[in-house]
């Protein structure tokens, strides 16, 4: 299928995503989010797709909102930006946290806004080394929205939350990695590389229990301490109870490796 803004492939039972709109910053806009949202719904069904990644073309990883889509008319009335939120944002972090297989983001130069969020709210994330992370809401006076004031402070604190919010710092990715915002940082030549090789190596393993991991390290947020050891045996009877929990106890005793199909 042909696309005006990303570029979707399909290749070793992984899914890649790329933003493509290199000369806007990748930024998002109305277009864009069909699209997204489209391939990645697509995805969530497809048993032969078993990792996701989703990364960008050109030298910004995503700049959040295309401001060009939303023209500010001093003498007009004040715009519904929650209207875009409900409708797009928040439906596409939803998509990404609730993908029932591993979705990674490779980040590569700015990663600025709801851009920034958005990666946050993949499992894993790998940035380039020349990669940053700006929360630039609060310099047009606005709120981390795309799940930021839920994905920061879990990630790194609410002292650490506050002043990224607050400040709109840029974080280079590096540090992003000290403040366990992120998984890795890698030389920007080997970005792309190192999140196919994730991504393979995952779609190999079994990508069932993988989806049952993020459930439950998701809910960790929100549980206090025996509502997840609950929710965990619950989990882990629907792990017992699948294929490739079978697969992998045989291949074990058999010294064998073992060929998962994620159920």
């Amino acid at each position: 299928m042909d696309y005006q803004t990303i570029i979707a492939e399909e290749k070793n039972a992984v899914g890649y995503l790329t933003f493509n709109r290199p000369k806007q910053l990748n930024s998002f806009n109305e277009t864009m989010h069909q699209e997204v949202s489209q391939t990645l719904k697509a995805w969530a069904k497809d048993s032969n797709i078993r990792a996701v990644v989703i990364s960008a073309e050109g030298r910004g990883f995503c700049a959040g909102q295309d401001l060009g889509d939303r023209v500010v008319d001093p003498n007009a009335d004040a715009p519904d930006l929650g209207l875009s939120i409900e409708k797009y944002y928040n439906p596409l972090i939803k998509l990404i946290t609730e993908m029932p297989k591993p979705v990674i983001c490779a980040v590569n130069g700015v990663a600025a806004g709801a851009g920034a969020n958005i990666a946050l709210a993949c499992d894993v994330v790998i940035a380039a080394q020349s990669a940053s992370f700006i929360q630039a809401f609060c310099r047009l006076g606005l709120v981390p929205d795309s799940g930021g004031t839920w994905f920061l402070p879990r990630l790194v604190g609410r002292a650490q939350a506050m002043g990224l919010a607050m400040l709109g710092d840029k974080i280079p990715a590096e540090k992003a990695v000290q403040l366990g915002m992120i998984w890795q940082c890698v030389a920007d030549e080997e970005l792309k590389t190192e999140a196919a090789k994730m991504a393979e190596h995952l779609a190999t393993q079994p990508t069932y229990g993988l989806s049952l991991i993020k459930k439950a390290i998701n809910a960790a947020a929100d549980n206090n301490l025996d509502e997840q050891l609950i929710l965990e045996r619950d989990l882990q009877r629907l792990a017992g109870r699948s294929s490739d929990y079978k697969e992998g106890v045989q291949a074990f005793m058999q010294k064998r490796t073992p060929e998962f199909r994620g159920c």
